[in-house]
This record gives structure tokens, C-alpha cells and sequence, in this order.
């Protein structure tokens, strides 16, 4: 084999053991959100109405669970991704101190009403309101909604652990429940087709969201 070749293919070995890596810190990290999740929906259960708090494991990589009337869907990408060279994590120190620290594993977590399940309102909205990232050193942090984000120029010091992903749950499963389903705007609905009236049971006649037909300020930011 000549001397290109070989650099070639270890070149695709070191890159694939650092995607491995970050997959497994990642994957790692999404068993003990699972586990996490569906003990506090069980304290809450035992506290409360057990049918008010319901966990529902969906695979290897999803999960939801439910509070009253919301659902949070925790989903993990099975690919590993690195940031644009425009990102703001890219000008850290401790990315360009190491450019591999870059490469992060991606677990989203989204905001659903409880009833566009129930009811079957498969047009219904949800909503991004966290992406956690995590890299092969373990550490991490999240861009989403302010209430849950943690600040990117943190990535150096913050790692992945037991106590930050309960923190994590509960400050998602917090944002929800103050993100109250306001009525959109009246020009937003004023018009159905006679086939959604034929159609559709009254339940699932109109697209619903927390914030249909708004743009509020934390998106334009």
C-alpha cells in the first residue's frame, strides 16, 4: 500500500473512533435521561394523580412523557454532528484548542399538547424547545428555550451527568407548563373548507398550537 493510501485510511480510523466515541458518550447520556424522566414521573405519579404524569418508552431513541396537558418528546439523532464554522461555539478556546471537541452528539426535546395525540390531530404544531449537545469529552450544553439553555461558553466546564440531566428534565417539563396555549389570531382562522366540516370530527377541524399564528419575542432573537 503506498504512503497516500495509508494515511488515508487512518485517517478514516481516527475519525470514525471519534464518532463512535461521541455516539456512545451521547447515547449514554440519553439512558440516564430515560431513566431520569421516568423516575420523576413516577414521584409525581405516587404524589399526584397517576394519570396526570405518564412516561412511554419509545425505543432506543425516544421517549415521552406526559404531565398534565403536555407532552415532552425526548428523541436522540443516531448521527454525530459538527457546528458550522459561523457558530458561536466555534470561536471558544476550548474548540480551538481541539478541534474534534467540536463534533457533538444531538438529543432534542419538543413540546406537544397532550391532546393532538389523544385526538389524533396529526396537523397539530409542536415545538423545539431544547437540543442538548454532547461531545467526547462528555461535556455539553443546550440551545434552546432561555429558561433551559445553558450557555455555550460554558461547554469547557460543564459535563454531562445524573444531576444535570434531572436539572435539564424539570426545567423542560417547567418551560411547558408555563407555555400556556394562547387563541390565535382571529384572521389566522376564520376560514374552513367545507371538506374539514364534512371531514373531520369537531375535535380535529383546525390546526392547534401553543402559539399558532404568533411570533413570540425568545424566536426573533
Amino acid at each position: 500500500m503506498n504512503e497516500k493510501n495509508k494515511n488515508l485510511g487512518l485517517a478514516i480510523v481516527k475519525k470514525n473512533q471519534l464518532l463512535n466515541q461521541v455516539y456512545e458518550n451521547t447515547f449514554s447520556a440519553f439512558n440516564i435521561f430515560k431513566t431520569k424522566a421516568k423516575n420523576i414521573i413516577s414521584e409525581l405519579a405516587n404524589e399526584h394523580s397517576a394519570k396526570d404524569f405518564l412516561f412511554s418508552d419509545k425505543g432506543e431513541f425516544e421517549f415521552d412523557i406526559r404531565f398534565g396537558t403536555d407532552v415532552l418528546i425526548f428523541s436522540m439523532h443516531t448521527n454525530v454532528f459538527e457546528f458550522s464554522r459561523l457558530h458561536e461555539v466555534m470561536k471558544l478556546p476550548y474548540i480551538k484548542e481541539d478541534k474534534e471537541r467540536s463534533f457533538c452528539g444531538v438529543i432534542n426535546i419538543y413540546n406537544f399538547l397532550a391532546d393532538s395525540f389523544d385526538y389524533r390531530r396529526e396537523d397539530d404544531l409542536g415545538y423545539l424547545i431544547g437540543r442538548v449537545f454532547i461531545n467526547r469529552d462528555n461535556h455539553y450544553f443546550i440551545e434552546g428555550k432561555r429558561e433551559i439553555g445553558l450557555l455555550y461558553s460554558n461547554f469547557n466546564t460543564a459535563k454531562i451527568n445524573e444531576e444535570a440531566i434531572e436539572n435539564i428534565i424539570c426545567s423542560a417539563m417547567e418551560y411547558a407548563n408555563n407555555f400556556d396555549l394562547l387563541t390565535p389570531p382571529f384572521e389566522e382562522v376564520k376560514v374552513i373548507t367545507a371538506g374539514q366540516i364534512l371531514a373531520l370530527p369537531t375535535h380535529r377541524k383546525q390546526i392547534t398550537a401553543k402559539r399558532l399564528g404568533f411570533e413570540f419575542k425568545q424566536d426573533t432573537e
